[in-house]
């Protein structure tokens, strides 16, 4: 069996299930109807479509939501519909999700329908004022549910509990896909096929909101790739050009650390409609001011997290014997802190949750691992927060000021009463195989590890451990000597490099040292010449 083999097995994917996995049938895709309320949900806006009511799509800012928006716009207005707008909530004036303000301004505007994106769910209160002024909504989500569902005319979302559909774990915009199909069902305009154009977007949503990629998600980001290599969209075009991202080598790690931090720039630090304009630029020149603007964003949005993340640091120590951080500070902008959360969980290996204090009210986000849900913690604290939602790993809260430290004390209680053991060691890379020698760690098996793209959440990267390699040369690289790259032999003589960033004090082995490695094959080409090295991600001294 050879290695690449080895790989699928470990992953328990061998004939046909290997066969479908490598390469997806579009056509695979599930049945749309069985999703919760879809059938109510379509009724309505084909009523809508018959009326010409006007249409608001109310979208989330970031890019899981304002990819599901562009979907939505652009399927309206394939089928004919002439009076729809869109509603991209500021995160520094309205919040997340539906807000009564916004609900009270679209109504206004003379809305009837209202269609959300990527929220919705819990938007009790806000759907019941959207009744009282005469406007239907329609919710399309894909977050956490209650048991009774708001009164909107449907919503659509896979994880309620009453779902029939074979599964659950898609995007806010794969689940806005999904009305779309239903929608081809009963109204002209976008004939069956014409919809893979939007797999773009869809693809963009799907990597950039960290579901897993199986099943239906790894059929759209695997098409949508290729589609994304031949997009329509100028702004798309423009977006690539300008985070130099090349469409004949994209992938989904273009999307995840280029494409995607540039759109979500606009909403960490002004407004998502700045990203949304992009994508819905008709023109070639707009499209590339647009893109350029959120580039600059995402430069701004770079500095200012590491500044915060400094500062963050510093307090942590103060923190670090609890099981859970939180961290606040009054410069730190809540549109970046989740960011730093995620830096800080890596850093000490805790779930963190990063706050900041705007006067009274203090408001944040959180990264978090392993058995202990970000969510449900907030949840334990309710009579202490002003609000909160999210998922198991990633969560946001907004409490008073005055309680930040009742919360500290409330979610680190939470932690307690999981009695979880080990958690660290979740976090350690997991090797798919452990081999013997670098033999097969060829540039021909590289390129069948990119057979297995898209990788991400629930398909990641391939990743291989060595044990007894000897250090044969250390090269310390970067401005502080922060970086390493490292010359190991096997057993047999053979040599690879082993590069890593931003690389832990251990990883700075010295020659002659004997360690086992765990790594991922690369390929890198420089001056025209390709070698295979590894990215190194864990280094243990010994055997």
């Amino acid at each position: 069996m050879s290695l690449f083999e080895r790989i699928l097995a470990a992953r328990g994917l061998s004939g046909d299930a290997a066969r479908d996995f490598l390469q997806p049938d579009y056509d695979k895709k599930h049945d749309p109807f069985l999703l919760p309320d879809m059938e109510k949900a379509v009724e309505r806006i084909v009523l809508a479509r018959e009326r010409q009511e006007k249409v608001t799509i109310y979208g989330d800012y970031d890019i899981d939501g304002l990819t599901a928006t562009t979907v939505m716009l652009d399927a309206l207005a394939a089928f004919g519909f002439e009076d729809v707008d869109a509603f991209i909530p500021n995160r520094f004036v309205e919040g997340y999700g539906l807000t009564v303000d916004a609900v009270e301004t679209i109504a206004a505007q003379g809305t009837k329908l209202i269609i959300t994106v990527d929220c919705g769910s819990l938007s009790h209160k806000e759907i019941v004022r959207a009744n009282e002024l005469g406007v239907d909504v329609v919710v399309t989500d894909h977050h956490n549910v209650s048991d009774i569902q708001p009164p909107a005319v449907a919503v659509i979302n896979p994880k309620r509990k009453d779902h029939k559909y074979p599964f659950i774990d898609l995007a806010g915009v794969g689940v806005a896909f999904k009305l779309v199909q239903a929608l081809q069902t009963r109204l002209p305009g976008l004939p069956v096929g014409a919809e893979k154009w939007m797999l773009d977007l869809v693809a963009l949503g799907t990597v950039c909101d960290v579901v897993s990629l199986k099943d239906e998600n790894r059929i759209n980001v695997f098409w949508g790739l290729k589609v994304l290599q031949k997009t329509r969209r100028p702004g798309l075009r423009a977006l690539m050009a300008v985070a130099k991202v090349e469409p004949e080598t994209l992938n989904s790690r273009s999307l995840g650390f280029a494409l995607g931090p540039r759109m979500n720039a606009a909403g960490r630090l002004e407004t998502a409609r700045h990203a949304l304009d992009m994508l819905l630029a008709a023109d070639n020149q707009l499209a590339y001011e647009k893109a350029e603007q959120l580039d600059a964003l995402n430069q701004a949005r770079r500095a200012d997290q590491t500044s915060i993340l400094k500062e963050a640091t510093l307090q942590a120590e103060e923190f670090r014997d609890l099981p859970v951080l939180v961290l606040s500070g009054p410069s730190w902008n809540h549109g970046i802190v989740g960011i730093v959360a995620a830096k800080l969980l890596e850093k000490y290996q805790k779930p963190t949750y990063v706050l900041q204090e705007m006067g009274e009210t203090s408001k944040g986000s959180a990264r978090s691992f392993g058995g202990f849900s970000a969510v449900e913690a907030i949840r334990a604290a309710d009579d202490i927060i002003t609000k909160g939602g999210g998922h198991t790993l990633a969560a946001g809260v907004t409490l008073q000021t005055a309680n930040i430290a009742a919360f500290r004390q409330r979610v680190n209680e939470f932690y307690k009463s999981l009695n979880l053991t080990n958690q660290a060691a979740l976090l350690l890379p997991k090797e798919d195989v452990l081999i013997d020698d670098f033999s097969e760690v060829t540039e021909d098996f590289v390129t069948q590890l990119a057979s297995l793209e898209p990788f991400g959440s629930g398909n990641p990267e391939p990743v291989l451990k060595i044990k007894n390699v000897i250090v044969i040369d250390q090269r310390r690289m970067g401005t502080d000597n922060q970086h390493v790259k490292l010359d190991v032999k096997d057993a047999q003589g053979r040599r690879l490099q082993m590069l890593a960033f931003s690389a832990p004090s251990h990883f700075f082995a010295e020659p002659g040292e004997v360690v086992t490695v765990v790594f991922q094959p690369t390929l890198n080409e420089w001056n025209g010449r390709r070698s295979v090295e590894g990215r190194l991600l864990h280094l243990v001294s010994g055997d």
